[in-house]
């Protein structure tokens, strides 16, 4: 009697253990039917974050759609319209033909120019003879003087500076040399010989070919600057102070100095002696 009442005791507790784990699966599974799941799962929050989702989605997907259909209706109009498609797909690609350099060109061709150049400055031959304006009345005029200028200064070599500006008489010089009535500045000449302007000096000077010119000239020391006129070129006449006249003390009337220029300048004597 005793062995059967343990064994319908251990039925019993064993019964009520599998009772207990139907019970907690079957509260879940009421939980789950009850209203308040429903209510969560049927909140508009939740429906607004769904729709919200799906129509991010689809208008990311209409997006991908329209840049393929551009993407394509120009590779198509490419496609039309390169002369690609009227060639043999078995034709053979276009032999390369070397051709000397863009410099070399332009290095001989300024040589050959300076070497036969027909115009000459008298007196020159030892110096670099550059006409130029120091006003700035035409901006593009001065800036190229002005670049040329700074050209020459980076070699350190000395320049013969003629400024129009300062002397009328060197714009006269110029127009007689060159046979031109209306004359571009600046203008640059080179041991007596016509190199031309701006756009040349700069192009010889990209390429090298002005410094071999230039390689027989004496250098000045780094900075040096004339202490007579500051590298102006031209200095207030010693004679009139720069009036432009003077007292003849004889016939006891003011005249004209004959010293100086329209300016009452002279050239430096320093520098340009």
């Amino acid at each position: 009697m005793a062995e059967m009442e343990d064994s319908k005791a251990k039925s019993s507790s064993g019964s009520l253990f599998f009772n207990r784990s139907f019970t907690m699966n079957s509260t879940a599974a009421a939980e789950s039917n009850s209203p308040k799941f429903h209510l969560l799962l049927n909140s508009p929050s939740s429906l607004n974050r769904a729709a919200s989702i799906s129509r991010f989605y689809n208008s990311f997907d209409s997006v991908k759609g329209k840049v393929k259909k551009l993407c394509n209706l120009f590779e198509s109009a490419k496609s039309s319209s390169s002369p690609s498609n009227l060639a043999s797909p078995k034709e053979t690609s276009p032999k390369v033909v070397l051709r000397p350099s863009k410099s070399i060109a332009y290095s001989s061709s300024f040589s050959l120019s300076f070497n036969n150049s027909s115009i000459r400055l008298p007196g020159t031959e030892d110096r670099i003879v550059v006409y130029l304006t120091s006003l700035r009345g035409i901006r593009r005029t001065y800036e190229d003087c002005y670049a040329v200028k700074m050209i020459f200064r980076g070699f350190r070599v000395w320049v013969d500076e003629r400024d129009i500006s300062m002397d009328a008489a060197y714009k006269k010089e110029l127009q007689s040399v060159l046979k031109e009535k209306t004359v571009s500045l600046p203008q640059v000449f080179i041991k007596g010989k016509y190199v031309g302007g701006a756009d040349v000096i700069k192009s010889m000077f990209e390429v090298g070919e002005l410094a071999k010119i230039l390689d027989g000239f004496p250098r000045r020391q780094p900075g040096f600057v004339c202490q007579g006129c500051g590298d102006v070129r031209f200095v207030p006449c010693w004679n009139c102070s720069g009036s432009r006249k003077v007292f003849d003390q004889d016939e006891e009337l003011p005249k004209k100095c004959l010293e100086c220029n329209e300016n009452g300048l002279i050239r430096c004597p320093d520098c340009c002696s």
